[in-house]
């Protein structure tokens, strides 16, 4: 058991993810920053995302431990530093996973002055809390726990792969306001939670005079896992079998939902601005494909009584554990459920406040949409805010900005962020337009590169696109 729970904390140290994308919102340079306000600022007539190589996404971190907590090197022994951060960590704690690619990217302006964005993205989207008393057992033992209750309800995942097709509207109202709309579907290819779980595991000291003292008691657990797109997965041949069942779902052949983003940018004055958008207020309507698993009952064990076969008797197998079985089986029955639910996604908010500085001797990029909005500053530090609804409540990010345009086809975002995962978040992102062709690479944790094991979140994104200004 001890060896499970080390590879457990090996793979969430590698590979938990945010979804922040601190240093992308408000870089107006760049026409992804629409997906994440599509209400904000337009600096080019048309865009083109090279297929594939528009948007790439990933980034990684865990609230509550680090590869390096678990694995550097040291007098004290690994299972000290394993039990030492299982009892620190809370069961609020945190690992997620979020990646993306996107297949299509494109944007015009219309003759009335609108300008209209859509395309085609991947996402993995997961996220599971630590389940603090399921490791002190699995690590600990009962041995020392008489009458605690271990919780299972810390149990509490959710995982979602799916294609999005979006297409968004961006519509300058006055010299001031901004507005802009964004309609998404969702084809989701595979889908998996178990949220609001309850119940609880006890060992208490049962009558002196019994031949076993110990009674363990599994109370009124209901723990559910809610699947969509998994069972019909589980018995195909091959790889190439499994790529065009997931290839169909990503076509509209899984299950579909709907979502909206809105956001708006205002200018206060010729300094001053503020933006906020919402992103994928909706859901996913899981009806095929769908198998879940539900176990609920109470179930109270006295001890072991083990008896051995005779193998004189010719007997091979230990009926007590049969039984066992087919009693907890019975007493806690596991019912596998094929109706189908719906899954709302989980909402993003996006805030932030500039203030802008120093006029441009640059040429002027084409601010199509956007002429005399205080949009010609070459300098500007700003503030934003970020949040995600999750299963246990709401996880926020704050971040401090500097943005300066060092060329006219150069500019760059130096980012400091206060999240869950760090207090010192240094992050940097470079946009360039070459001739037509605008490059975008952002990174962010720039201080823990030296030793990446030693980091709790890392973030990646880059991508190409064509820019027409006239």
């Amino acid at each position: 058991m001890r060896n499970i729970v080390v590879y457990i904390f090996s793979l969430m140290g590698f590979f938990a993810i945010s979804q922040n994308k601190q240093i992308l919102y408000g870089f107006d340079e760049i026409p992804q920053s629409l997906l994440l306000n599509p209400g904000g600022r337009i600096l080019q007539k048309k865009h083109y995302g090279i297929p594939f190589l528009s948007h790439i996404h990933v980034n990684g971190g865990s609230s509550g431990v680090s590869v390096y907590d678990i694995f550097k090197d040291g007098n004290n022994d690994i299972n000290d530093r394993i039990t030492r951060k299982i009892f620190e960590m809370k069961n609020t704690d945190f690992f997620t996973a979020t990646q993306q690619i996107e297949l299509i990217n494109f944007g015009w302006v219309s003759k009335n002055k609108i300008y209209f964005s859509g395309g085609i993205y991947q996402e993995f989207d997961f996220i599971t809390y630590f389940p603090r008393d399921l490791a002190i057992l699995a690590w600990e033992g009962n041995r020392d726990y008489l009458n605690y209750e271990f919780d299972l309800g810390e149990v509490s995942t959710t995982g979602d792969f799916m294609t999005v097709y979006h297409f968004g509207l961006n519509k300058k109202i006055n010299d001031k306001l901004t507005v802009g709309a964004r309609l998404k579907l969702y084809s989701s290819m595979f889908s998996f939670r178990s949220v609001n779980n309850s119940g609880t595991f006890v060992t208490r000291l049962g009558d002196e005079n019994s031949e076993n003292i110990y009674e363990h008691t599994v109370e009124n657990a209901d723990v559910t896992v809610e699947t969509a797109g998994y069972a019909s997965l589980r018995d195909m041949d091959g790889a190439g079998e499994v790529a065009k069942n997931i290839l169909g779902k990503a076509l509209f052949g899984g299950n579909i939902g709907v979502g909206v983003d809105l956001g708006f940018t205002y200018q206060i004055n010729d300094n001053w601005s503020v933006s906020a958008s919402a992103l994928d207020i909706g859901a996913i309507f899981h009806s095929k494909d769908v198998e879940s698993y539900h176990a609920h009952g109470s179930y109270t064990l006295d001890g072991i009584n083990l008896i051995f076969p005779s193998l004189a008797d010719g007997e091979s197998t230990f009926p007590y554990y049969t039984d066992l079985e087919d009693e907890i089986e019975r007493e806690i029955p596991i019912d596998t459920i094929h109706k189908g639910y719906t899954q709302f996604r989980p909402v993003k908010i996006n805030a932030g406040l500039v203030y802008g500085f120093g006029r441009s001797n640059f040429s002027e990029a084409c601010d199509c949409l956007n002429m005399g909005s205080g949009g010609s500053h070459i300098q500007a530090v700003g503030f934003q805010f970020y949040g995600i609804f999750r299963p246990k409540g709401p996880q926020v990010a704050g971040t401090l900005y500097y943005y300066r345009r060092l060329t006219d086809f150069i500019s760059a975002k130096a980012t400091y962020t206060v999240d869950p995962f760090s207090f010192y978040n240094v992050g940097l992102g470079v946009s360039a337009n070459i001739g037509k062709i605008n490059f975008y690479l952002g990174a962010d944790n720039l201080l823990k590169y030296g030793n990446l094991a030693n980091a709790k979140s890392v973030s990646l994104q880059l991508g190409f696109n064509i820019i027409i200004d006239d």
